[in-house]
């Protein structure tokens, strides 16, 4: 697999592998994270424009996943409770990851292209994301604490650097 950045033409693929997750979440027991057709696309067209929503490639050159990843400070990070990042230093922040579950390994494969970016990374999930956290703590994750995002909704902090 390989990951280059998303294109304006690529969004109704996005959009579908969004759909394809939130259903996964729902049957995965995590039916309260991306709730109400989260993410909406104004949010994923901003994310392309802005540079900073990608996809993974399968063998074929169709699209198996998407994420968002940026390098650089992420005002929800900035209160930390019930814990503490592990430093201070620069680092990137992944959202949004989202696989078509045609194949796997898909967000292993984009949170390893973000680590290759950026040593210093941070990345928050919903409680109930058990898929995701169990994929954070075998890439070396250290669960950090929780933060809160601007709807006052919970998640669960995670570092590696």
């Amino acid at each position: 697999m390989r990951i280059r950045p998303a294109r304006h033409a690529d969004l109704p693929r996005l959009m579908q592998i969004y759909e394809t997750a939130r259903r996964f979440m729902q049957q995965t027991g995590n039916a309260g994270q991306w709730v109400d057709g989260y993410p909406k696309e104004e949010l994923i067209v901003h994310d392309i424009e802005q540079g900073h929503s990608y996809v993974c490639l399968d063998e074929n050159n169709g699209i198996t996943g998407t994420f968002y990843y940026i390098f650089g400070e992420e005002p929800t990070y900035l209160n930390i409770y019930e814990g503490s990042w592990l430093n201070d230093e620069p680092y990137g922040v992944i959202h949004r990851i989202a696989s078509s579950g045609k194949q796997k390994g898909v967000a292993e494969t984009c949170i390893r292209w973000c680590l290759e970016e950026c040593k210093n990374i941070r990345i928050d999930t919903h409680r109930d994301n058990k898929v995701m956290q169990n994929i954070l703590q075998k890439l070396g994750f250290t669960r950090c604490g929780i933060i809160y995002l601007e709807n006052g909704a919970e998640r669960l902090a995670y570092q590696r650097f």
